[in-house]
């Protein structure tokens, strides 16, 4: 009994019971009806003895024990209910946008969700531009100009004065280069349609440059032909022809 007590002792677990065997004696023998309670007063004063020795307060079953099966099933169990309860509230909610979508679609065809919606569904669309022949052609002389204009069969326009030269329309220039002395700019009205002047002694604007139809592109010093001609996705374009210098579209 003292092992199994010094034992205690050392690892600290609090008892509640012991075993107390007693040694028969050889000179005297109670009854037992009297041996009965020494014995229980002795395992009390044993077991006490020992606890406050030890000095704890607490079942050794609540300090060794593992923690049980059932608290970690509870605790699975809890996380798997609120990922399905959020798994729930998302189907929900994309239910909801997807049946505004639906009505707006219907009722408010212009919505702002639909243009944006609309932005991302036609990201491969090109951007419409106006055909060559919505455009109003200009001069390419000013109006105070003696130069005669002509326009070909193939349509070239040309001209030989001395004075400015005018784009026929709003557009941006796209290139610049000079040979022989003599400069050649091409103006971009869409990405389809371009008009290129050639035989300018100057040039007035860069690359890149914004240019409109009553502005000038260059000047000419009347020593050499100018020649204005217009495409179309790069085919060259004959069907227009002068009115008072003006080069009109044909109907």
């Amino acid at each position: 009994m003292n092992q199994e007590l010094d034992y205690a002792e050392m690892l600290e677990i609090p008892v509640s019971t012991v075993n107390v065997v007693k040694k028969k004696s050889f000179f005297k023998r109670k009854p037992k009806t009297e041996s009965q309670p020494q014995t229980e007063e002795l395992k009390e004063r044993v077991v006490e003895s020992v606890n406050e020795r030890v000095g704890a307060f607490v079942y050794a079953e609540d300090v060794s024990d593992p923690p049980k099966p059932e608290k970690v099933k509870k605790e699975r169990t809890f996380f798997k209910e609120r990922s399905g309860r959020v798994l729930l509230y998302e189907a929900v909610a994309i239910g909801l946008i997807a049946v505004a979508i639906f009505v707006t679609n219907i009722f408010m065809p212009n919505s702002a969700i639909n243009n944006l919606l609309g932005a991302f569904t036609t990201t491969s669309k090109e951007v419409s531009e106006p055909s060559y022949n919505e455009f109003t052609l200009a001069p390419v002389v000013s109006e105070l100009s003696d130069a005669e204009v002509a326009v070909s069969e193939s349509g070239v326009l040309s001209f030989t004065a001395k004075g400015s030269v005018y784009p026929v329309c709003n557009g941006t220039v796209s290139k610049v280069y000079e040979q022989d002395g003599l400069y050649t700019v091409e103006i971009a009205h869409t990405c389809k349609f371009t008009s290129v002047v050639t035989g300018l002694t100057n040039v007035y604007n860069e690359l890149g440059t914004k240019v409109a139809s009553n502005i000038p592109v260059g000047y000419s010093d009347g020593e050499n032909e100018v020649h204005v001609t217009m495409y179309d996705d790069g085919n060259l374009l004959n069907c227009f022809t002068l009115t008072n210098a003006v080069p009109v579209w044909k109907s």
